[in-house]
């Protein structure tokens, strides 16, 4: 029967019994009550039942003379909406666009802490260079001579396949586009994504 389910004792010399699941409950009534618990659930997470989370769980009051700004994140295609609070030319807090017709108030988890690429600590604001297993900073144009020069080197003795170009899931579409541009200029088309590595 299909609402029973037989298990066989592999012990030698015993004869096998037949264990149940739930006997009494037949398929037809488990539908039911699961239609029944969908029912519920579906219930339970209408809007009506539901309130939404405010996007801002910081500072509520807007920073002396910003302006907030509607833009679009730059991370993928899909163009989600972004409220960026501006001060003095500086993204300084953002929120999302609850009335943008793409997004319509939601963000994934790169668009929420698109942010942290202007303002975190961490992010690094000059060049740096190890010299004697120690970072130090240098200028831009130390920088770029050092690895221009190094780049046209390793093209010089081993052709422009010997190098391989990274994307990253942390640069706009703009920055992505530049950098399949220059590996193609390059002559190489060994370019690829963090995501498939």
């Amino acid at each position: 029967m299909a609402r029973k389910k037989i298990l066989n004792n592999s012990i030698p010399g015993k004869r096998s019994r037949r264990v149940t699941i739930n006997p009494r409950m037949a398929r037809r009534s488990f539908l039911k009550l699961s239609a029944a618990a969908a029912a519920v659930s579906a219930a339970a997470l209408t809007p009506a039942l539901t309130k939404k989370v405010s996007a801002q769980t910081g500072a509520k009051e807007p920073y002396p003379g910003s302006r907030k700004v509607k833009t679009i994140c730059t991370y993928c295609s899909v163009g989600c909406g972004i409220i960026a609070e501006v001060q003095n030319g500086v993204w300084v807090r953002q929120e999302v666009a609850t009335d943008h017709p793409v997004s319509r108030g939601g963000h994934c988890c790169k668009g929420a802490g698109a942010i942290d690429m202007v303002t975190s600590e961490k992010r690094l604001k000059s060049p740096m260079k190890r010299v004697g297993g120690r970072w130090q900073k240098i200028s831009w144009d130390q920088a770029l001579d050092e690895i221009a020069a190094k780049l046209l080197d390793i093209r010089k003795k081993d052709g422009p396949d010997a190098l391989h170009f990274n994307g990253s899931a942390k640069v706009s579409n703009e920055m992505a586009y530049l950098q399949r541009k220059f590996a193609a200029f390059w002559g190489s088309n060994n370019i690829d994504h963090q995501a498939r590595i």
